[in-house]
Formats: C-alpha cells, sequence, structure tokens
C-alpha cells in the first residue's frame, strides 16, 4: 500500500494547505481516507478524480467530510461526465460515480447541508453512499477496512487498513481524546496516524483532541512500528511537536506534511 498525505490540518487550513486527506493506493485500488476542506483540489494533483474507488469518511466534522460537496459537483457537472459530447470529451453512458463510506447519519448530514442552498440529493447523485457500522469490515478492490469508535465529540471511528496483497497495517486514528480504545486498535500497527492538535490538554469541558506527547503515548502503549502525528496546524512548532512524541514513544516519529508518501 502506499499513502500519500494531501491534507494533515486541523479544522482551521494551513496557508495554502488542506484539512484531513490521505490518499491510499494498493495496485490498481484507490480511496480517499477523509475529504476535508481543501482536499478535493489536492487530490486533482495525484489522482483523476472520476478513477477513485472510494472515499472514507472517520466523522462527520467539516475538516473531514466537507470536499464531498465539491466533488459532488464535478461528478455531477463537469464536461467529461456527460452523456453528450462537450469541447474533447466524447460523452459517457457510464458516469463515475464512486463509492463513499460514512459513518451513520452520512446521507442525512449531507441532504441537510446541501439542501440549505441547492438540489439536497446533489451528493446521492454523485456518489453510491453506504454508512457503516462498527462492526463493518468492507473491501475496495484489494484494500479492506475495518472500525473502532474512538471518544471525541460526536461518533468517531479510527480507521484500519490491510491489502490482500500483503504489506503492513495502516491504522488512522481520526480524532480522538486518550482512549484505550484506540490502542487496542492500533496494537503492532506497521504505521499509526495520529492526530497531535493540542499544544496542551483542553482546560475545561469535554476532552476532544490528543498532545504530541499523547500521541507518542498511544504509539507505545499499542507497540506500532511507526507515527505519524497528523492534524496539527502550522502555527505549532513542529520540532517541538516532534521531540514531544519522540519522547514518549521511543520510536521513529515523523509529522505530516502534504505530498509525504508511505509505503506499507
Amino acid at each position: 500500500m502506499r499513502l500519500t498525505v494531501l491534507g494533515k490540518s486541523p479544522a482551521w487550513q494551513d496557508a495554502g494547505g488542506a484539512c484531513s486527506g490521505y490518499l491510499l493506493e494498493d495496485g490498481d485500488s484507490t480511496a480517499l481516507i477523509d475529504i476535508g476542506n481543501g482536499v478535493f483540489a489536492k487530490l486533482r494533483r495525484y489522482r483523476d478524480y472520476t478513477r477513485l474507488d472510494a472515499i472514507v469518511i472517520s466523522h462527520l466534522h467539516a475538516d473531514h467530510f466537507l470536499d464531498l460537496i465539491p466533488y459532488s459537483y464535478a461528478l455531477i457537472y463537469a464536461p467529461r461526465q456527460q452523456p453528450v459530447p462537450v469541447d474533447r470529451w466524447p460523452g459517457t453512458d457510464r458516469p463515475a460515480r464512486p463509492l463513499v463510506l460514512g459513518p451513520p447519519g452520512t446521507r442525512q448530514t449531507l441532504r441537510r447541508i446541501i439542501g440549505s442552498w441547492g438540489p439536497e440529493d446533489l451528493a446521492e447523485r454523485a456518489f453510491e453512499i453506504e454508512e457503516y457500522a462498527e462492526s463493518s469490515t468492507p473491501e475496495v478492490g484489494s484494500l479492506r477496512f475495518e472500525f473502532q469508535a474512538v471518544p471525541h465529540f460526536q461518533e468517531t471511528y479510527a480507521i484500519a487498513a490491510t491489502s490482500s496483497n500483503g504489506g503492513g497495517r495502516l491504522v488512522f486514528g481520526a480524532d480522538s481524546r486518550p482512549s484505550d480504545n484506540l490502542t487496542r486498535f492500533a496494537r503492532g500497527a506497521d504505521l499509526l496516524l495520529a492526530e497531535a492538535t493540542l499544544p496542551r490538554p483542553e482546560r475545561t469541558g469535554e476532552r476532544g483532541h490528543l498532545t504530541p506527547a499523547e500521541a507518542g503515548d498511544h504509539a507505545r502503549a499499542a507497540g506500532v512500528r511507526r507515527l505519524v502525528l497528523t492534524h496539527i496546524s502550522d502555527e505549532l512548532d513542529q520540532l517541538w511537536a516532534l521531540k514531544e512524541a519522540e519522547r514518549a514513544f521511543g520510536g521513529p516519529v515523523e509529522v505530516a506534511r502534504e505530498g509525504a508518501v508511505y509505503e506499507l
């Protein structure tokens, strides 16, 4: 498997950056894990968007799914998707309609948001939408996905990916406060992609995110081989975050950057 970071920002985008989005390729099989603000434009640098098999969504916060909306418009209105010739495009009676694997409520959420200004069924016309459960193990070509609920401000799932062609196991921790569920789910992973949003734990109220040191703690407890910090702002000192995570993990750590590639 080959993982390319398209976006790694938290809820506010880095300058020139994108929110959560990771392109996963395995032979002829391709999927996106999350598609937050700005990710669709980044995807187009690496992949023909009509040739993506699936998008897997961890949870329904805007910075993890919002670019399903511009993607929907492209799939409905782009010249290449029309049934008749348009400019240099010959027309097609089989327009691309990628699969969206989303948590419970995905279809309703998209209808509510898009319906506030346009046709509420836009995403359903553009994509094949399926809502997964924690016990689901969907397959997209050679890619197999698993899910684990993790504690966040709304229903959220960590995502694991493996390949029937062999190779390693990728775990994306999504957004989560410290969680034994995440540690168990990531046990022995070849690569843990863990959020490191906070410079310090939230002072008041419900927790929803990790610090770099807490990401390192989870990686150590899970016995993963590599840790990549993500969901981290360009306003947070990257070297400081790296050292914090390294101290807690005791293994190889990187801070995600757009365009970085990881082979598993």
